[in-house]
């Protein structure tokens, strides 16, 4: 099953993420705002990866003296769609 959704960022520069989700396989993320080099990186990397091995990558990296980061919120919004 396919699952689209738009995560509304907390912290970050971005704004929000959407994913897409196949069978908790990660298959899209789209930032908007944020450093898009670096963004693009990230969703580079998490392409055709389970969800929760995202989770567990990217929860808690922090961006400079931020509780919280651009992949951290990728991983909360992965968490909260469970």
């Amino acid at each position: 099953m396919t699952e689209r959704f738009v995560y509304q960022t907390k912290g970050v520069c971005a704004r929000s993420v959407e994913i897409v989700l196949e069978d908790d396989i990660v298959k899209e993320v789209r930032f908007a705002g944020g450093c898009h080099g670096n963004l693009q990186g990230i969703s580079a990397l998490v392409k055709d990866m389970n969800k929760e091995e995202v989770i567990r990558r990217l929860s808690g990296i922090r961006c400079g003296m931020k509780p919280t980061s651009c992949p951290d919120q990728l991983a909360q919004a992965l968490i909260d769609h469970k």
